[in-house]
Formats: C-alpha cells, sequence, structure tokens
C-alpha cells in the first residue's frame, strides 16, 4: 500500500459542515437501488487504489445523498434537539461544484429554507436562508483546499470522496483490500474496491467504494455492519457531470437585508485533509486499526475536557437540557471481572460506561471493550 503513503487522495469539497439538515421523508432513498451489473475490463484492487491516487479532476456538478440507520436505541431522543437522531439516521441531500481546490461550492436545501458555503479563491462564505445572515473569512495566501471545523450534528462525511479519503488513509494490515462487483452509479459504470477488517471483534463487516471507470472519482461509499446486507451508512452520487461549472456558481451575492459577519482566519493545524489524533490527553485509544478503543474519564467526556490549568466545568453547565441519570437509567446494566457499568450499542458502535466514571468506545464488540476496561 505504498502508493497511499507517497500520495495523498485528491480531496475536492468541502467537508461535512455543509450537510447539517434533514430533507424531509424518503424519496431519495430509491435512488441507490441497484442497476444492471456494467460488464467492465477486469482490474486488480492495487490497480483500482492507483487509479484513485493518479485521478486528475478538472471540474464537477452534481448531487449527492446521504443516508444512515445505525440502529440507535430509543433513548437518544432524550437527547436536545434530536441532534443526534439528526445525524445518524437521517437523509441529507447536497447540491455540489467543484473547480479546483480553490473554488468549491455545496448547497444544502431543506423543507425550509437552504444553506451554502462557497470558497472562491481566498474568500470563504457561508449563508443561512432561514436567519438570512451570512459569514465571511478571508483565507490565507497558502490555505490549501478549505476544511472547516465539522459541527457537532455533521461529522459525518458529506460525499464518497471524503468518506473514501477517511477509509483509505486507514488500510494497513490489519485490512484486507479486495474488488467487487461492478455497477452503476449516478449513470456511470464503476468498479467497486471492498476494505474488510481482518480482526473478527470489529462490527464493520465491509466498506464499499465504488469507482467511476473512466474519471476515476469515487461515487459511492457503502458502510455495512457485521450480520446485516443493507449498508448501516451510504453516500452516494445520485447525478453527476464532470463540466467545469460556470465561474458565477462560486459568487456570493448576498440578498436583501442579509447580516454579514466578519470572521478572522483560523491557523490551520496541519496540512488540508490530514487527520490528527486526539491531543486532549484526557483521552487515550486502547489497540490499533480496526478494533481501536478509545478511553476517556466520564466527567471529562460530558464537559468535553477540562482546559489547560482550568477545572472542568459541572456537566450542568456543558448540557443543561440533558438529564444524564435518565440517560444512564436506559441503558442495560452488564459486569464482569473489569467492574460494572452501562452499555449503549449501535449495529456499528459500541460504548461502555463504567461505574467508576469511565467511558469506553470503538467499532467493537462489547467483549472487546470489556478486555479494555479489565486493562
Amino acid at each position: 500500500m505504498s502508493v497511499l503513503r507517497s500520495r495523498p487522495v485528491l480531496r475536492w469539497l468541502v467537508p461535512a459542515a455543509a450537510a447539517v439538515a434533514v430533507i424531509g421523508g424518503g424519496a431519495a432513498i430509491g435512488t441507490f437501488a441497484a442497476e444492471a451489473e456494467p460488464s467492465l475490463p477486469p482490474r486488480t484492487a492495487a490497480q483500482l487504489l492507483v487509479d484513485l491516487q493518479t485521478s486528475r479532476l478538472e471540474g464537477l456538478s452534481g448531487t449527492v445523498v446521504q443516508r444512515a440507520d445505525l440502529g440507535l436505541p430509543p433513548l437518544v431522543g432524550l437527547l436536545p434537539g434530536n441532534e443526534l437522531t439528526t445525524m445518524l439516521t437521517g437523509t441529507h441531500t447536497l447540491r455540489v461544484w467543484y473547480s479546483g481546490p480553490d473554488k468549491q461550492r455545496v448547497a444544502l436545501l431543506d423543507t425550509l429554507g437552504e444553506q451554502d458555503v462557497i470558497r472562491n479563491g481566498r474568500d470563504l462564505w457561508t449563508w443561512q436562508s432561514r436567519t438570512n445572515t451570512a459569514t465571511h473569512r478571508a483565507l490565507g495566501d497558502k490555505a490549501g483546499a478549505f476544511k472547516p471545523a465539522p459541527e457537532p450534528a455533521a461529522s459525518l462525511p458529506a460525499t464518497p470522496q471524503q468518506a473514501a479519503d477517511l477509509a483509505l488513509g486507514a488500510i494497513d494490515p490489519s485490512t484486507e483490500v479486495s474488488v467487487g462487483r461492478s455497477a452503476t452509479v449516478a449513470g456511470r459504470d464503476s468498479y467497486e474496491l471492498v476494505l474488510q477488517p481482518r480482526d473478527r471483534d470489529s462490527l464493520v463487516h465491509q466498506l464499499r467504494i465504488a469507482i467511476d471507470a473512466k474519471q476515476h472519482v469515487p461515487l459511492r461509499f457503502e458502510v455495512l455492519a457485521k450480520g446485516s446486507d443493507q449498508p448501516a451508512f451510504e453516500v452516494a452520487f445520485t447525478q453527476v457531470d464532470y463540466r467545469r461549472p460556470d465561474a458565477d456558481q462560486f459568487t456570493f451575492n448576498p440578498p436583501p437585508g442579509v447580516t454579514v459577519t466578519e470572521e478572522k482566519a483560523e491557523r490551520p493545524a496541519g496540512r488540508p485533509g490530514q487527520v490528527k489524533p486526539a491531543a486532549d490527553p484526557q483521552v487515550r485509544a486502547v489497540g490499533d486499526g480496526w478494533t481501536t478503543v478509545l478511553v476517556a474519564r466520564l466527567d471529562d467526556a460530558l464537559d468535553g475536557g477540562p482546559a489547560a490549568g482550568k477545572p472542568a466545568a459541572p456537566p450542568a453547565a456543558a448540557a443543561p437540557d440533558v438529564d444524564v441519570s435518565k440517560l444512564l437509567g436506559g441503558l442495560p446494566t452488564v459486569s464482569g471481572d473489569w467492574g460494572s457499568g452501562r452499555l449503549f450499542s449501535t449495529r456499528l458502535f459500541t460504548v461502555l460506561l463504567t461505574d467508576d466514571g469511565r467511558v469506553l468506545a470503538g467499532a467493537v464488540t462489547p467483549e472487546r471493550l470489556y478486555q479494555a476496561a479489565r486493562g
């Protein structure tokens, strides 16, 4: 997999911060229906990986649909605003335009309005029609493809490319890489690259990436949990056009009465697209690869971690609308030689809250969490 270390995968869209609303109903879900399997020349997994690394995209526009169904327990409805359930169970639809690393736009349309994120050279604009408010930020001369910090309710990948970048960055000896069945996605013939964890303690069965046979661009990304033949999470183009969009698409024209806020540019934390490990000393990782378990103290997890030199704020100050005792009381009780606590589980991840104040989480079986808790 040296190609993954020598060259970054092409990154070409603003991130999931744009996908923060849910489209009502399920009409878009039908667009994921399987079409006839096209006949394509055979290619190996190594060839497909090289295709992803060497693709050159001049321009693109299209419609992307994201869907998540992780099998959350009913108690998550106790969270204020239903932000978590919106993020993990909803269907999101957005329009995207791309004309190079410094010209990008995402427009999210929901039943109550529109939200836009527009990058045009050094100018970054965001706009919300509900409040008719906009923010503007001037980027530095060395700014790469801009990646604003994701909102709490928008940490899932917004496009197949973004999801594929994350998945390909995780390839190591613990991953089996193969070629799946060809498919037609957004009217384009596509190969399928399949990533599968070798460790049986992972809750992930497979990651499937549909790659345009000619343009070598990811068109669909699916995550399948063990024991299910339906994706728990998927993001896919339903329509795509590889012509370079008109320059007007990247010009923000403030509507009448808009309130504009100027923001200062933040210093980049690292190379564009680079995923940095958590810097919070209160969080540590146990294990590696697909079965990594993150461990933190319960009070720090609720507070967001204490600031350097300052005492941690009480949980009520950080989340006044969350009845923690009610949340914990709705979880099943578990115990073993590691101690006792409560277990929160979905199809793709598990969280253990121990009675001695620890939080352990990962895309792993409960047994792997118990093993980490024992240590």
